[in-house]
């Protein structure tokens, strides 16, 4: 019997050594917890994450409130667009009359498709005109004044020289789109 309360002895002994030296372990730990700047720095962080989302929050208060004036210009927008019936003349004859004033020869070509869930027609437009540099030049200020949406996506030159020597002449082949009201 004797031998048995040793050995309970020596367990109970042993138990309170682990948990002596686990309460040490978590004391410690708690302690480097609580003086580390971790619970400093979330805050800073969460505060920084509020304050954006206030943010975001106020643009899109500002967006909404907006919406029917920028849906108002929209449709205006729409509304100046050339009709689809009668828009590929009216540009033919608007860049012939750009490409006569700036001295150049032009040559168009059209290609179209329907924007989607809109009632627009997107209409591009391979233009060529031969002339001058300063007539290309004069061209492409009047696109850019002119009334009518044209955008430039692309421009391609190449010297029109003949046998005996440049010409002065350029060619120039560019793309450019437009938009047309479908209804």
């Amino acid at each position: 019997m004797r031998r048995d309360f040793k050995l309970e002895k020596r367990a109970i002994l042993l138990g309170l050594v682990l948990l002596v030296a686990a309460d040490i372990a978590l004391a410690a730990y708690s302690w480097n917890f609580a003086s580390s700047p971790r619970p400093q720095q979330d805050l800073a962080v969460l505060t920084r994450n509020r304050d954006l989302l206030r943010a975001d929050i106020a643009r899109a208060q500002d967006i909404r409130k907006k919406m029917p004036a920028i849906q108002k210009d929209c449709d205006e927008f729409e509304q100046s667009l050339y009709p689809a019936a009668t828009g590929y003349s009216s540009v033919s004859a608007e860049l012939g009359s750009i490409a006569s004033k700036a001295g150049l020869q032009i040559d168009t070509s059209f290609r179209q498709q329907d924007v989607k869930g809109r009632p627009l027609r997107e209409v591009e437009i391979e233009a060529t005109v031969v002339g001058s540099y300063a007539g290309v030049v004069r061209f492409l200020n009047g696109l850019q004044r002119s009334n009518v949406v044209y955008a430039v996506q692309g421009l391609a030159a190449k010297s029109e020289g003949g046998p005996q020597g440049p010409s002065g002449q350029v060619r120039v082949t560019m793309h450019i789109k437009t938009y047309f009201r479908t209804a």
